[in-house]
């Protein structure tokens, strides 16, 4: 796709146009028989009718009143509307509730329908006039000497499936034309294979419609009951859907647990395979006082832990469910020694603790950068930016995506064996360094699931490759690609480089009554297991 030009007024139009080319391209076999009507027939209405639907499409509704469509490239709402109200896309006679009408009337427009006092405001009138309100009937019935109209958009579901279908998601809208237009948001261009399609069939865009219909009604707090049986009606052979659906069923699992539903916790947890839920049903199991039903299973976990979060999990699991039990404990297990200190600072206004602590320790022979997690994460995605954006099937199917679709998946590496061996190759024989700089050059800006464009600089990255040898940067790598959706964070806060030395230093910042969170654990016990440097910075506040 080519930008659109935002200079022409009907910019919006041109990029609606532009999926359902895309769509009618890349989807045909897919669309039923009604959008395929609605792509045939929208290209056969005046081009302000298109324009005036696509601008409904895109505001806030459910409902339209005409006087407020006012835009100048259409002209009269009201004409342009006639080949949509024709076609059913656009419809005035649809029954307005009480509280609808409010909605689209002002205050003063109300009290001149109904009785009331002015002094009073419009939620405590409607709340009086609900009492006595008449059935729903259309805008006209209620104000039939108001020279307005008032649309409703029934065809605004058949257009959410199309936008469904070209995005892949419902959480991405046709905003994203104009961001990347405007240059907000750029993004790789990655060849899009024929066969790559997020959606592969009718049934993957059922499945992400009632996935989106349970999340919605998860939100509205609907009964769990009977939303955990709707979610375990939703079939697919699609795994980047199925990972979707475990992850609201694991949803649904904490807020049983949030309402005390201990037992319907357990059954979700049992039968969901998102990252996090055998370790949940170990502890609703506990709180449940099932503690045999608990051991044996944090036992048979301990076999074979899914992660490394889990694996920090389970000892602190084992010897309290043993404890109640009445077992043995078991030998205590040596962690990797980390060093801390402590040191007493004045407080500055407005200044984080981690800044703080990086600005009295910066030295002109040894910066401190306070990076956190966007250095190693940043190195690693200029690396292996190759790999990243590999044209995999399946992996990019719309020109707007930051990163692959599979990359949470547990063989996102796997399916990319070959790049990623090319990519660490280089950290072997030297090559890394240039690429690395090549890459940042080339690709500044543009959208990654890595990248922290706004933290990192030229001297920063100069840096980082002068003072972190190759061995550290690869063993960092490859425990990003054990677990990418956990690995991403808990990093150390600063890094302090001596440039003449070629070495470096990673500190944790803890202030005054924060502790160490867990993921933060697991890579300060990394660093320290591969004699990485790495220290805690215990900080107290000193008088000023």
């Amino acid at each position: 796709m080519t930008p659109s030009n935002l200079d022409d007024p009907f910019y919006y139009l041109i990029n609606f146009q532009r999926v359902l080319d895309w769509l009618t391209h890349r989807y045909a076999d897919l669309l039923d028989a009604q959008e395929a009507r609605f792509i045939s027939g929208f290209a056969a209405v005046p081009r302000e009718s298109q324009a005036l639907l696509v601008r409904m499409v895109m505001r806030k509704g459910p409902l339209y009143r005409a006087s407020k469509l006012n835009y100048e490239e259409i002209g009269p709402a009201r004409q342009a509307v006639l080949p949509l109200l024709a076609h059913g896309w656009v419809d005035s006679q649809s029954p307005l509730s009480l509280v609808e009408l409010s909605d689209v009337l002002q205050k003063a427009e109300l009290l001149a329908l109904f009785k009331g006092r002015a002094s009073l405001r419009k939620a405590e009138l409607l709340a009086l006039w609900l009492e006595s309100a008449p059935e729903p009937q259309p805008f006209m019935a209620w104000c039939p000497d108001m020279d307005d109209a008032v649309y409703s958009l029934p065809v605004r579901p058949l257009c959410e499936r199309l936008r469904l279908l070209f995005f892949g998601n419902l959480r991405q809208d046709w905003s994203e034309f104009v961001l990347a237009d405007l240059g907000v948001y750029r993004y790789e261009q990655v060849e899009l294979h024929p066969a790559s399609r997020g959606l592969r069939s009718r049934a993957d865009i059922d499945f992400c419609l009632a996935l989106q219909a349970c999340r919605q009604a998860l939100e509205e707090g609907t009964e769990l009951a009977s939303l955990r049986q709707q979610l375990a009606g939703l079939e697919s052979t699609n795994p980047w859907l199925l990972g979707r659906r475990e992850r609201l069923l694991f949803a649904v699992g904490q807020q049983c647990e949030r309402q005390g539903l201990l037992d319907d916790a357990v059954g979700i947890y049992a039968q969901c395979a998102y990252p996090g839920a055998r370790a949940r049903h170990i502890r609703v199991l506990e709180r449940s006082e099932q503690h045999q039903a608990a051991l044996a299973l944090a036992e048979a976990a301990a076999l074979a832990p899914e992660s490394a979060a889990e694996a920090q999990q389970l000892p602190r699991m084992l010897p309290r469910l043993r404890r109640k039990l009445g077992l043995p404990a078991l030998p205590k297990t040596k962690k990797p020694v980390v060093n801390e200190w402590q040191l007493a600072l004045a407080p500055e206004p407005g200044v984080s603790v981690e800044l703080r602590v990086a600005l009295h320790l910066d030295q002109e022979q040894a910066p401190v950068h306070y990076v956190e997690n966007s250095l190693i994460n940043s190195l690693f995605g200029l690396l292996c930016w190759p790999a990243i954006f590999a044209a995999v099937p399946g992996a990019f199917f719309h020109p707007f995506q930051s990163g692959p679709a599979d990359l949470h998946q547990a063989d996102f590496r796997q399916r990319r064996a070959e790049q990623f061996e090319a990519c660490f190759a280089q950290l072997h024989d030297g090559r890394y360094q240039n690429t690395i700089r090549t890459c940042y050059r080339e690709k500044w800006g543009l959208q990654s699931p890595f990248v922290h464009w706004q933290a990192i600089n030229e001297p920063l990255l100069e840096l980082a490759l002068r003072c972190l040898p190759a061995e550290h940067l690869h063993h960092c790598f490859e425990r990003l690609l054990q677990d990418i959706a956990a690995n991403r964070a808990g990093m150390p806060d600063l890094i302090q480089f001596w440039p003449q030395e070629r070495r470096y230093q990673m500190i944790e910042v803890k202030g005054p009554g924060d502790r160490l969170q867990d993921n933060q654990l697991r890579w300060l016990e990394f660093c320290a297991r591969h004699a990485m440097p790495v220290q805690v910075c215990y900080v107290q506040w000193a008088p000023a």
